[in-house]
């Protein structure tokens, strides 16, 4: 069984990769990291640096594939638009067409739950709720966007399942909890508010999991679309008590108000556009609203419709981060 893996060099894309040649299928990952490509090579799955905006180039790669996981994207707080769009929207795009020109059996498309939030507080979000009237960031637009492409070459035949996981964490890691860790070690970390934030965060694998059980689901979850997360609501701030403690590392706060800190990351955002040339700040209102306010997801549907259930939870899965951080982070 052939299946591609778009984002191979990324976090998930390469977990994904090294399970699915584990289980016996014939893997070519697509990614832009050459080092991590040479990696997965010598794990048997066929690497092919490639971007995803070169459309000769992705078509190409879904020829004979019988699955098409897309989890490649462009994943940031801050830049620029054009590059969120070539890379999410008309680099999903090419892999919808060269899935519909090689007649895939699936496209599991990997999207994000940022497009359900702004900078506001909600809970138990579900993939049916409305989604906010602007978006937080070019990443949550542009893959709201894409999307809106996956839907359409549902509707035009093509066999399609989006899943939304939230906050990936995992050995590996070198977005979520790296950059709350290299905050905290400069010496304070800002407590934005009350400190009553709760947040849903997901082990790498279960995510994984979650893609797997899209490949055989039922022609029911075909057109769906599916939150996915730990399903442990946790503190934000114990979280990161508990893995300083882990990391044998000293924590501090530092306290300050949210309308205070937003103020702050509006000015900073404002002057990075208009004098530092786009350079993104230190600080910026999605930080602030991620540090300050309670975004938890509804996962009940990919437990009823896809038998999804996480297997490592968010306690063992930290443990298995901070033994990872230790050993190969410094």
């Amino acid at each position: 069984m052939n299946v591609l893996v778009t984002g191979a060099t990324g976090f998930l894309g390469q977990k994904l990769a090294l399970r699915l040649v584990s289980l016996g299928y014939h893997v070519t990952g697509v990614g832009r990291n050459s080092d991590i490509g040479r990696f997965l090579s010598t794990k048997g799955i066929h690497f092919k640096k490639a971007a995803l905006e070169n459309k000769e180039q992705i078509l190409q790669l879904c020829q004979n594939q019988q699955f098409v996981f897309h989890c490649g994207a462009l994943s940031s707080p801050w830049g620029r638009y054009k590059d969120f769009y070539l890379a999410n929207v008309e680099g999903t795009k090419n892999v919808i067409e060269g899935c519909k020109q090689a007649n895939v059996k699936r496209l599991i498309h990997v999207s994000t739950p940022s497009i359900s939030f702004y900078y506001d507080e909600r809970v138990n979000v579900k993939e049916t709720d409305s989604l906010p009237e602007r978006f937080v960031n070019h990443y949550a637009k542009t893959k709201y966007l894409a999307e809106i492409e996956v839907d359409k070459a549902f509707q035009e035949g093509l066999p399609t399942i989006i899943i939304r996981p939230r906050a990936i964490f995992g050995p590996g890691d070198n977005a979520i909890l790296p950059r709350l860790i290299k905050v905290c070690e400069k010496g304070m970390f800002p407590k934005i508010g009350s400190g009553n934030v709760e947040i849903d965060l997901t082990y790498v694998e279960n995510v994984v999991d979650a893609l797997l059980l899209c490949m055989n689901s039922s022609n029911e979850t075909l057109g769906e679309k599916y939150n996915i997360t730990n399903g442990e609501r946790v503190n934000l701030y114990s979280i990161l008590e508990d893995v300083m403690k882990q990391l044998e590392k000293e924590f501090t706060y530092k306290e300050i108000s949210y309308k205070q800190a937003f103020l702050i990351a509006q000015l900073l955002e404002y002057s990075s556009m208009i004098f530092l040339g786009g350079k993104e700040p230190i600080l910026t209102r999605y930080t602030v609203s991620v540090l300050s306010q309670s975004q938890t997801l509804d996962i009940q549907k990919a437990k009823e419709e896809l038998g999804y259930k996480p297997a490592v939870t968010i306690e063992k899965g930290t443990q298995k981060f901070t033994e990872w951080w230790k050993r190969y982070a410094n």
